[in-house]
């Protein structure tokens, strides 16, 4: 299924998922979406659409100058005339056969399925928001987490034991969630380079020092947990391409001495995320022994 639909949520329940993790981005009149980008023509089908040739812009999100249609510059009525489409098709061919079938979800509609769900299961689903953009949204009177704490609270979702974990990959946001809400939050590290809203301040502090001992225990004064790229929990690859758990780089023990919890990202099946020796068959797309993969991390 196309990602950040509501059939995909559906589906990945249904088969066993615990939590519905979904990227977040605001609507010109303040609304919460789905979408891992706010460029919508990476995800729907808004290029095809001739009412909203004037929308496409020039702006800088984040420090990269781009040029698309931009989710802050829709209303959520717009976004409702959207349909989304498969970002990878390349990769994921099969998923194209659902391009044009499915609508951009609201937050309010995830929370309404996880419940849903939740009865139909017999489970609890929980909820992994993650704020995209934050600075860039702020910076536009869109304030994505006052937003976000305040649909969260109002849907029962309060204290700390709620099944809900809101990450992100600046700090200064996670910060202002500490003093919004008592959820859970997840500091997201990324491989290299350093967030965004550190960056565009003139500070230093990068990912791989917030992923040293003394960075956690610096997050765990505002997070509770880490979202970790997986390539930081294993030294590169041997000369054959094989994961060696032996060479582990300690972070999750520096973790938990912090009191943190550790959250990996993102394992897929296609070959093109997987180890040279876990992969099968010739193509990209083509998928490769995920399980193996898993098991050395675990």
């Amino acid at each position: 299924m196309p990602e950040h639909t509501l059939p995909a949520y559906a589906l990945a329940a249904r088969q066993g998922a615990d939590f519905i993790e979904m990227d977040l981005v605001m609507t010109r009149d303040g609304e919460l979406i789905a979408r891992h980008d706010n460029r919508l023509e990476l995800s729907t089908d808004v290029a095809c659409r001739p009412a909203f040739t004037g929308h496409r812009t020039r702006k800088s999100v984040d420090g990269v100058v781009q040029h698309g249609w931009f989710s802050e510059d829709f209303t959520l009525a717009e976004i409702r005339s959207l349909r989304a489409v498969e970002p990878l098709p390349g990769l994921r061919p099969h998923n194209c056969r659902y391009n044009g079938l499915f609508q951009v979800p609201t937050l309010q509609e995830i929370i309404d399925l996880a419940k849903r769900l939740g009865r139909e299961t017999g489970r609890t689903i929980g909820l992994y928001p993650e704020t995209k953009h934050p600075s860039h949204f702020e910076a536009q009177g869109l304030p994505i987490s006052t937003c976000l704490v305040e649909q969260l609270h109002a849907n029962g979702y309060r204290h700390r034991d709620a099944p809900v974990f809101i990450q992100s990959f600046e700090v200064g946001n996670l910060r202002r969630l500490r003093g919004l809400t008592d959820l859970s939050l997840v500091q997201l590290l990324a491989p290299g380079g350093m967030p965004w809203d550190i960056r565009s301040a003139g500070g230093s502090l990068d990912y791989a020092a917030m992923a040293s001992p003394q960075g956690l225990a610096e997050i765990a004064g505002y997070a509770d947990a880490v979202g970790v790229e997986k390539r930081h929990f294993i030294l590169p690859l041997d000369a054959d391409g094989r994961l060696d758990p032996a060479r582990a780089t300690g972070l999750v023990a520096a973790a938990h001495a912090a009191g943190l919890q550790v959250h990996a990202w993102t394992f897929s099946p296609e070959n093109r995320y997987l180890p040279i020796k876990l992969r099968r068959g010739g193509s990209d797309q083509a998928r490769g022994d995920l399980a193996a993969e898993l098991r050395a991390y675990r």
